[in-house]
């Protein structure tokens, strides 16, 4: 991703932003899930890639409070309304935001950390042309033992064959793919890096949700 993603995240995100987050929790399905599944340890530090507008992480922030939390996101657009959301939830001192690529970024460089114990990605890898390589990034991030929560658009394999096909319609309008090969990447990656430890299709199909754990250095 590059300076051209970064115009095009702004561009859609410019008036989107004010609303967003109304109208996204009527069919971003299964984010609170993944919330709830973190459990970060005290002291833990975890990062959100594609952060938005940091509803995630302030909802993270308040379930885990002995956790850090860091949040990157390619759009300046949306980073204003995370800040602002942020201050308004009294947690600029947990959360700490800064601008950064997904399929680039330097922890020690955007925010003075070496690693993280958990990161997360909620409907941002079908947002990702470079999806696998955002996968790979993250996980190069990832402590030892560390977990990579991911819940995204799945393939709706058990919904109508015509509300898939108005759905994955209206996504390409958003520049949103369903990443239908997300398991099969996981798989490859796992004998190399660790291990899926969890894989299901919440709702009929309509989301998939994905836990990969961070091997143990020998």
């Amino acid at each position: 991703m590059g300076a051209a993603e970064a115009v095009l995240m702004d561009r859609i995100y410019r008036r989107q932003r004010h609303f967003y987050d109304i109208t996204r929790k009527y069919y971003l399905l299964g984010r609170d899930r993944l919330i709830d599944g973190l459990a970060p340890s005290a002291g833990g530090r975890v990062l959100e890639v594609g952060c938005g507008t940091a509803r995630n992480l302030v909802a993270a922030a308040r379930a885990w409070p002995q956790a850090r939390f860091y949040g990157l996101d390619l759009s300046a657009e949306m980073l204003a309304t995370a800040r602002r959301e942020v201050r308004r939830a009294g947690l600029e001192g947990r959360i700490v935001l800064a601008r950064g690529d997904a399929t680039a970024f330097d922890p020690a460089l955007l925010f003075g950390e070496p690693g993280f114990s958990r990161i997360f990605l909620s409907y941002s890898l079908s947002m990702i042309p470079e999806w696998r390589a955002a996968l790979r990034r993250s996980l190069a991030w990832l402590e030892p033992g560390g977990e990579l929560h991911i819940v995204d658009f799945g393939g709706q394999e058990r919904l109508p064959a015509f509300f898939r096909a108005g759905l994955r319609r209206w996504l390409r309008g958003f520049h949103v793919r369903p990443r239908d090969e997300l398991e099969a990447e996981l798989r490859i990656l796992a004998p190399a890096e660790g291990r899926l430890a969890r894989f299901d299709r919440p709702f009929r199909g309509y989301a998939q949700h994905a836990v990969f754990a961070r091997r143990f250095r020998p």
